[in-house]
């Protein structure tokens, strides 16, 4: 009897040998397949793309993405090639149904601009969205390194990022003891300048000079003629615009008396510092031209 039992438990154990084999054998494969699935791959690059702010959009085509952004918003304009894509509205009210429709992979929003209301009715959708975090010049690289991962582009993005830390760190050792003291008008009437926080502030002080607005409150604070007038600035910018030349003239007529306009230290440049994206390099240089002059 004892004999006849081991038999019985010796066949049992084989059985159940055999059953957990197969079972881990079941779990193999399908771990298999999902690996080699390549819609459940998490390594996958996005295929369709849309970005929400003019900053990230310059990135993405920078860094030869742009044939993958299927919807941009309408302040999207450069390079050229984003003009053609289609819009979803603004940055801060963009379009959930025109969203929606593209069928983006990924959504990529900025915390300069996009409602973040937005950003968590799409995850509650499960839509995916990677939130851009730089807001200044020198967080830009490590900004742009961070939004590669995500898009698992690194080696593109990874190489973007170097070519602006390569510019920022030539153009820095390339400056000269000086200490201009800068005013960059906005807009002339109502006068807004830009101030603490913002791109242009970032350039001014790259390049070892001093933005007369960057002790304000706020990133574009309205600007008395009495306070330019007080602080004498050295250099003016005046940021280039539709029939800005002729809107700033009145401006300039009353700052006559000022050592800047006295001395055709006064310069209208271009908007590559308006967006915080590969453009500032651009735009840092062009301002280094005219205080060389």
């Amino acid at each position: 009897m004892i004999l006849e039992y081991c038999k019985v438990a010796k066949a049992q154990g084989c059985k159940l040998i055999k059953k957990v084999k197969l079972f881990f054998l079941l779990c193999a494969f399908v771990l298999l397949c999902l690996c080699a699935s390549p819609s459940q791959s998490s390594a996958e690059a996005p295929k369709r793309i849309i970005s929400l702010s003019p900053s990230t959009t310059e990135i993405l085509f920078a860094a030869g993405l742009g044939n993958k952004i299927v919807g941009v918003t309408t302040f999207c304009d450069y390079p050229e090639e984003a003009k053609k894509i289609s819009k979803i509205g603004g940055m801060s009210n963009p379009s959930l149904e025109a969203v929606v429709s593209l069928k983006p992979d990924i959504v990529i929003i900025t915390t300069d601009g996009n409602p973040q209301a937005f950003e968590e009715k799409l995850r509650s959708m499960g839509i995916k969205t990677y939130v851009f975090r730089a807001r200044t010049i020198p967080e830009l690289p490590d900004g742009i390194r961070k939004m590669g991962m995500a898009l698992h582009e690194n080696e593109k993005f990874n190489a973007l990022a170097s070519d602006i830390e390569t510019a920022i760190e030539q153009i820095k050792s390339e400056k000269k003891a000086r200490r201009e003291k800068i005013l960059f008008i906005i807009w002339p009437e109502p006068l807004v300048v830009a101030g603490p926080g913002t791109e242009v502030d970032d350039a001014i002080n790259i390049l070892g000079a001093v933005n007369i607005a960057g002790n304000a409150k706020i990133e574009y604070p309205k600007y008395s003629m009495e306070e330019i007038l007080r602080q004498s600035p050295d250099i003016i910018f005046i940021g280039e615009g539709k029939g800005m030349e002729s809107v700033s003239s009145g401006l300039l007529t009353r700052l006559s008396t000022l050592k800047a306009v006295k001395n055709g230290k006064v310069f209208f440049v271009s908007d590559h510092l308006y967006r915080l994206g590969p453009r500032v390099i651009k735009g840092i240089e062009e301002l280094e031209m005219y205080l060389k002059r």
